[in-house]
């Protein structure tokens, strides 16, 4: 039987990859070292953290949260900045962030893009912020101020330091907003350990952040709360707003627990800090007092 010449250059390939394997076995084996040992097999991923749970046996999720990222500031990548107010030099400078954004941008309309760029011109004096006006949803959440989560069977109390803000999440039958508010009105479930909250009836007069992002009455809001760890959350939220935007878009970042021993949510009434933003303009000019 005749091989071909291309067999044979295939059986001698064999033979020398062979041979050069042996020697190398050998030669390791008199230095007094083990021969390579084929790869191992990647280890099994560890099993998603699974939360304390509540005497329903709900995913424990009480405390007191609060973000670690400069979103309240933009919500998109942005670099550091001066401050709207010359005289405060850095005390009101804007921080580094890299942005919560999925994406990295807001899929801004045109014409919603240029009001937003209108806000940020005008956001000393506009920015709901500056007049002590409740956060809304989802920005109440990363406000740098502490939040707390109250958790009970029926329903899911929020409490937010900022302006004395509170949210009563609903956990039975979805029922409907009966009119537009600040923080909008919230129907909660439960998708394994994750808490979702659906919040409709928001009104137009709150702002995603000091950089000017803004949104409609057609707001519609669905949160994610899912715990990753013992003292951190996962915090998602789904944004749609037909009149402002071209599609849904979403933000993501994480919470962490305020672990001190004496952890609370003080008292943070600012609406007396306002009044001169808000009032000072109608203010009367005072009496001249009389000379003589």
């Amino acid at each position: 039987m005749r091989i071909s010449f291309k067999a044979w250059v295939l059986v001698a390939v064999a033979v020398v990859a062979g041979l050069m394997a042996y020697r190398v076995s050998e030669f390791a084996q008199a230095r007094g070292q083990a021969p390579a040992a084929a790869p191992a097999a990647p280890a099994p991923a560890a099993p998603a953290y699974r939360a304390p749970r509540t005497a329903d046996g709900k995913p424990n999720l009480n405390g007191i949260w609060q973000v670690l990222s400069e979103a309240n500031w933009d919500l998109e990548p942005h670099a550091a900045a001066q401050g709207p107010v010359f005289a405060l030099g850095a005390q009101f400078s804007i921080p580094p962030g890299i942005g919560v954004v999925e994406g990295g941008t807001i899929p801004y309309k045109a014409e919603a893009l240029a009001k937003k760029k209108e806000n940020f011109s005008t956001r000393l004096k506009n920015d709901p912020e500056i007049k002590c006006y409740m956060g809304g949803v989802p920005r109440s959440t990363y406000m740098p101020y502490p939040f707390q989560i109250i958790q009970g069977t029926g329903t899911i109390m929020m409490a937010y330091e900022f302006a004395g803000a509170v949210r009563v999440i609903n956990m039975g039958k979805a029922t409907e907003a009966p009119t537009d508010s600040w923080m909008g009105w919230s129907n909660g479930r439960w998708e394994g350990e994750t808490l979702v909250i659906d919040v409709t009836g928001l009104n137009d007069q709150t702002w995603f952040d000091r950089a000017g992002n803004y949104h409609s009455d057609a707001l519609h809001v669905v949160e994610r709360y899912t715990a990753r760890s013992a003292d951190t959350l996962m915090y998602e939220a789904t944004i749609e707003d037909p009149k402002t935007f071209t599609r849904p878009w979403k933000i993501s970042m994480p919470l962490y627990r305020r672990t001190e021993r004496n952890a609370q949510i003080m008292e943070y009434k600012c609406a007396e800090f306002a009044e001169e933003a808000l009032y000072g303009h109608l203010r009367k000019n005072p009496i001249k007092g009389d000379l003589r």
